[in-house]
C-alpha cells in the first residue's frame, strides 16, 4: 500500500511540474529579476515617451520641439512594438499603462504653455535620455535573455541619438543648466 501511494505521489508531482513551469513562464517567472526590472521601466518609459512626443506636437511654440516630439512618438512607438513583440514571444505581461510618475510628469507639462513647456520638456528629455541611454546600455551587456540584450542593443543606438538632439535642442531653446550639473554625478 505504501508503494502505491508513493508511486501515485511521485506521478502527481510529475503531471503536475509541467503546468507549473508554464504558469511561471506566462506571469515572466523565467526571466531574471534585473531582465524583468528593465523590461517594465523600458516599457513604461516608452509609452510615457510616445505620450509627452505628443504632447510636445500639441503644445511646443518651438518647431524643434515639435519636431523632436514627433521623433519620439515614431522611434519609441517602433521600440514599444519591438518590445511587445518580444513580450508575447517570451510570454511576459507588460505594463498596460503609465505609473505614476509619469502621469505626474505629463500632467505638470500638460499645464504649461510656449516658451516654459519647451523649456521644461526639453530639460525632461535630456534627463530621460541620460537614464535610458545608461540602463540600455547595461542591459545590452548584462541582461540574461538573449534577445531581449539583442533588443537592447540594437536600440541603444537610437536612443543615443535621441540624448544628442535632446542636448542641441535644449540648448536651441535655452533649457540649459542640465548637462554639466548631471555631467557631474558620474
Amino acid at each position: 500500500m505504501r508503494n502505491v501511494l508513493m508511486i501515485a505521489l511521485v506521478a502527481g508531482a510529475l503531471c503536475a511540474a509541467p503546468a507549473l513551469a508554464q504558469t511561471g513562464q506566462k506571469m515572466g517567472g523565467n526571466l531574471a529579476a534585473a531582465d524583468r526590472t528593465f523590461v517594465k521601466e523600458a516599457a513604461i518609459g516608452g509609452m510615457a515617451e510616445v505620450d509627452l512626443g505628443n504632447l510636445a506636437k500639441d503644445k511646443a511654440s518651438s518647431a524643434d520641439v515639435k519636431q523632436f516630439g514627433d521623433r519620439m512618438v515614431t522611434d519609441h512607438g517602433k521600440a514599444n512594438d519591438e518590445l511587445k513583440s518580444w513580450a508575447q514571444q517570451k510570454n511576459v505581461t507588460l505594463p498596460a499603462e503609465l505609473d505614476a510618475k509619469h502621469k505626474a510628469t505629463h500632467d505638470r507639462l500638460a499645464k504649461l504653455s510656449g516658451d516654459a513647456f519647451d523649456k521644461a520638456y526639453m530639460r525632461d528629455m535630456v534627463t530621460d535620455h541620460e537614464k535610458d541611454v545608461a540602463a540600455f546600455k547595461k542591459a545590452s551587456t548584462t541582461a540574461k535573455d538573449a534577445d531581449l540584450k539583442a533588443w537592447a542593443a540594437k536600440t541603444l543606438p537610437t536612443l543615443e541619438d535621441h540624448l544628442k538632439l535632446a542636448r542641441e535642442t535644449a540648448a536651441k531653446v535655452g533649457a540649459t543648466g542640465m548637462t554639466p550639473k548631471k555631467a557631474k554625478k558620474k
